[in-house]
């Protein structure tokens, strides 16, 4: 027997076919002690960025304004916008006017503290930097130090950040008191600057750096010489 079907039928929906859900878009941070982390962007409701609590991304930082950015669905794409924060926002190195469409890739700054991803929908998330969160690290474009995971807040004094910038670039090596000098005073001559004031700055960074992991010593003293940066 011959089944007829009604034309009408094939304008219906169920006769339509059926368009295949797409991947949420998303927010990936890619600076921060909480690097990798992802948030998911909804259409129907926009995402806040700032120091707040009540913000769907909360970044803990005094650099940060408490309503610092925001993202909204506008009709065929992710729009960023600033507001009005105090240390701005900039996509891809560019300061944010107004709102800026968002496109797969872009490179979010948020008071050139902590960087996010832009992942469209269906694109592929890129893998997350220091997984590994033991041990110390640091971000020269910040000044920025993490202790196992754990973000140095109050941030390292200059003079701090100085010395503990020298050590890590040295890869382990024995750094001098007088490169010391160089690198934490550089305007100073080396007969202004006392073994005592640098031992002095040394102990001052221990100090900071305890206050997260007190089990383990960094800065090794090479009697002598000098010192050396030993991380975990």
């Amino acid at each position: 027997m011959t089944t007829e079907v009604n034309q009408e039928a094939f304008d219906t929906e169920q006769y339509q076919p059926k368009s295949r859900p797409r991947e949420n878009a998303m927010l990936v941070l890619q600076r921060g002690a909480e690097a990798g982390r992802r948030w998911p962007l909804d259409r129907t409701r926009a995402l806040t960025v700032g120091r707040s609590d009540e913000c769907d991304i909360a970044l803990p930082d005094r650099q940060v304004s408490r309503q610092h950015a925001r993202i909204t669905w506008q009709g065929d794409c992710y729009e960023l916008e600033d507001l009005g924060s105090k240390n701005g926002t900039h996509l891809n190195g560019q300061e944010v006017q107004g709102s800026v469409p968002l496109h797969d890739g872009d490179e979010i700054q948020i008071a050139l503290r902590f960087k996010l991803a832009f992942v469209d929908a269906g694109a592929t998330a890129p893998l997350t930097v220091d997984n590994d969160k033991a041990g110390l690290r640091l971000d020269k474009e910040t000044r920025q130090v993490w202790v196992n995971g754990i973000l140095a807040d109050p941030p390292l004094s200059l003079h701090q950040y100085r010395l503990l910038e020298a050590l890590w670039d040295s890869g382990g090596g024995v750094v001098t008191r007088e490169q010391i000098i160089e690198a934490v005073w550089p305007e100073a001559s080396s007969e202004g600057v006392s073994e005592q004031a640098i031992d002095a700055l040394v102990r001052r960074l221990r100090e900071r750096i305890a206050e997260t992991d007190e089990e383990f010593r960094y800065i090794v003293t090479v009697r002598g010489h000098g010192f050396r940066l030993e991380n975990r």
